[in-house]
């Protein structure tokens, strides 16, 4: 299996060294060149154990690295680190050390990079550059603390993620990490970041002094391709519950906000996994709601603070790679309308794609219509959810009503409902009104018998080790800072 990029200028680059790029020579993306369809051989055994079939699906792509090594870096990433379970057709993916969906790419990503790096011959340190709507971050420098060869500098909005998100980063230990406040939002920190992959100068002059760039966004194809594996994972336990048979078609319903998760359960698709719709869920900041409507894809809006932060974000990276296939691999297409993001702040898509995208539905919920799913579920079900889930469950509501297609859903719950305890609490009408979010905790633990994850029952009394806060003109020099 060979990546090239989704405009067009590299291609046949083998996967260690496009995980180490990270990003494409000109600002496209790897995608890989092709699908292998695995499905048929694998729904043979849907009792299988995650890392085996991590290693199954991951293997088809990352074919350089030698079998036992591969391995070797799913069995270091997730033995009894890190574990999927599906309830109520929720299929939950936040049992890791961070309660976020994204442990499941950032714990492996580490491991895998190690190993490209081995492949690559590159001796030089790697500088992972990450910008964070909230949960990215955490995971990224829980993924790499301390490991050999490896340095983490993660940028994130100052007001624009939960208290226990912020404390989650601030607290971070390991001898390779660095956590830097900025001046604007998560679009600002993501802008910022692409433009120092961008300068090619500046680039130059960090390699000169023994330093390497990459990304742990999932921009990076190390992140993304493990995220393919909990689609067939949640498939096959519905399955095994007698919920769906072999072979039936399921729809998945998303919270989307960089476009990555949804992603790679349309690259599970293309591997034969049978999914009908893809159902993507946004909150006020409807974007993709908007796009997946229209076709025309427009940034220039305000962006809206909500209570999912995890998805306040306007420009979705990942949405590059679908528009990839949607024109049937065009790369001058692509690069067209991603230059129309940069410099109109818009674009529109042409009627193949149109008629492409209709393989997803888009809409929205708002804060009201969260409130209101998190206690209806609670009070039906006593399951309880987070925000960002619930936003999923209201767009799931919309689209059978809409539709009548009411088949099987798989609602991705992509975190742990105490990351955002006081949100959840005001859903539930538990009164929180003027204690901290380390007591609220605590209240919703009491009030619902549900336990405190044990990572973030600490973290009242964790010590605050970084506290920068730079302008987001400014990021360069907190980096430059950071590395001397």
């Amino acid at each position: 299996m060979k990546f090239r990029s989704t405009r067009g200028l590299e291609k046949d680059i083998a996967s260690a060294q496009a995980i180490i790029n990270g990003i494409s020579k000109d600002g496209g993306l790897y995608v890989p060149d092709g699908f292998p369809k695995v499905y048929d051989e694998l729904k043979k055994d849907t009792k299988i154990q995650y890392e085996d079939l991590a290693f199954r699906i991951i293997n088809e792509y990352f074919t350089d690295i030698d079998d036992e090594e591969l391995m070797g870096a799913i069995n270091s990433a997730y033995n009894d680190r890190f574990s999927v379970e599906v309830k109520n057709n929720f299929l939950e993916l936040y049992h890791g050390p961070t309660c976020a969906f994204k442990d499941a790419a950032l714990l492996f990503l580490p491991q895998v990079m190690k190993r490209a790096k081995k492949i690559c011959d590159v001796k030089e340190d790697i500088t992972i550059l990450t910008a964070t709507s909230g949960d990215t971050g955490k995971a990224a420098l829980e993924g790499f603390k301390n490991v050999e060869g490896f340095k983490v500098v993660v940028y994130y909005p100052k007001n624009g993620v939960s208290t226990i998100q912020e404390r989650q980063m601030s607290s971070q230990e390991g001898n390779n990490v660095k956590i830097v406040g900025i001046k604007g939002n998560f679009d600002d920190a993501q802008t910022g970041v692409k433009e120092i992959f961008g300068d090619d100068d500046f680039r130059a002059g960090l390699a000169q002094k023994g330093y390497i760039l990459s990304s742990a966004n999932s921009i990076n194809i190390g992140r993304l391709v493990p995220q393919i594996v909990y689609y067939f994972y949640g498939y096959f336990n519905l399955v095994n519950q007698g919920i769906i048979k072999k072979d039936d078609a399921i729809n998945v319903v998303v919270p989307t906000g960089n476009f990555g998760n949804i992603l790679a359960g349309y690259y599970a698709k293309q591997m034969g996994l049978p999914i009908d719709k893809f159902i993507c869920a946004s909150n006020e900041n409807k974007v993709l709601t908007d796009f997946f409507e229209t076709g025309v894809y427009d940034k220039k809006r305000e962006l809206v603070l909500t209570e999912s932060p995890s998805m306040d974000i306007l420009v979705s990276s990942n949405l590059e790679r679908l528009l990839f296939e949607a024109s049937g691999r065009d790369t001058t297409v692509v690069s067209e309308l991603m230059k129309d993001l940069n410099t109109k702040g818009a674009y529109e898509v042409n009627e193949k794609i149109k008629s492409f995208i209709k393989e997803f539905y888009g809409n929205f919920a708002d804060a009201e219509e969260v409130y209101v799913a998190i206690k209806e579920v609670y009070e039906k079900e006593n399951y309880l959810m987070d925000t960002h889930t619930a936003v999923a469950y209201v767009v799931k509501k919309k689209y059978v009503e809409e539709t009548k297609d009411d088949k099987p859903a798989l609602i991705l719950s992509t975190a742990s409902p105490f990351k955002f305890p006081r949100s959840i609490c005001n859903a539930l009408n538990i009164d929180v009104e003027g204690i901290d979010d380390f007591k609220v905790l605590e209240k919703l633990s009491t009030n619902t018998n549900n336990t405190i994850p044990s990572s973030l029952s600490t973290l009242e009394t964790a010590k605050v080790l970084h506290d920068e806060v730079w302008d987001k003109s400014e990021m360069k020099d907190a980096l430059l800072s950071y590395l001397k």
